[in-house]
């Protein structure tokens, strides 16, 4: 006789968790956070409003978990490879800053964005954890990178969490600003690509290889 399987409690548990999250999300980016009901959550969750509560104590914890969950997704590897040359270093530096445009530039990622600014003001700890989450871990992960770089000799001195901002300021420009107004559009990945490049050239080109004896 074939013996049955027991579900894992947890893992339906975490499935309902995540149900919840996108049924949220959606909701918040197409009516608003002030416009959603935890009953149009718990119905496009297709689950019952106990069962919402009973992982969620309120809708401001629903957001706050949303916001988690899109900057976790932002997160970028930290441990890239300690480049050997400059033109090792260029090439991890191009290749970080493509794949952070990709995810950053995301609708879903800039809708995210969007709703921490709406309800900054009221929860700024909503703001406060897509900037730890998404925004610090980024730059502490560029930062780590450009600090290996000095110690290989590779570009001269300076704070690497500094240089880390500067970087990124090359890569962004305006483009931020643009999306979450709605003027820019999200930029395809030859673009992406383009963009990392110039932003890396021109930081290469501020950061040159230190002289023997400099």
């Amino acid at each position: 006789m074939k013996q049955a399987i027991i579900p894992d409690p947890s893992t339906a548990g975490n499935l309902v968790h995540e149900r919840i999250l996108r049924a949220a999300f959606q909701a918040f980016t197409e009516d608003g956070y002030a416009n959603t009901s935890t009953l149009e959550i718990a119905r496009r969750a297709k689950i019952s409003k106990r069962d919402l509560y009973a992982n969620f104590a309120a809708k401001h914890e629903v957001l706050v978990a949303c916001i988690k969950n899109r900057a976790e997704r932002m997160r970028l590897p930290p441990d890239l490879p300690t480049p050997q040359n400059r033109q090792m270093l260029a090439a991890t530096l191009t290749g970080f800053a493509t794949n952070l445009v990709r995810e950053v530039t995301d609708p879903a990622v800039i809708a995210t964005f969007r709703l921490a600014i709406a309800e900054a003001k009221r929860s700024p700890e909503i703001a406060q954890a897509l900037d730890v989450a998404g925004r610090d871990a980024t730059r502490a992960a560029l930062a780590e990178l450009l600090a290996n770089a000095q110690s290989a000799g590779l570009i001269g001195p300076g704070e690497p969490n500094a240089m880390a901002w500067q970087y990124l300021g090359l890569l962004w420009e305006g483009l931020i600003v643009g999306l979450l107004l709605g003027v820019a559009a999200t930029p395809e990945p030859a673009e992406a690509e383009r963009r990392a490049s110039k932003a890396t050239a021109a930081f290469m080109q501020l950061h040159p290889e230190p002289t023997l004896g400099g």
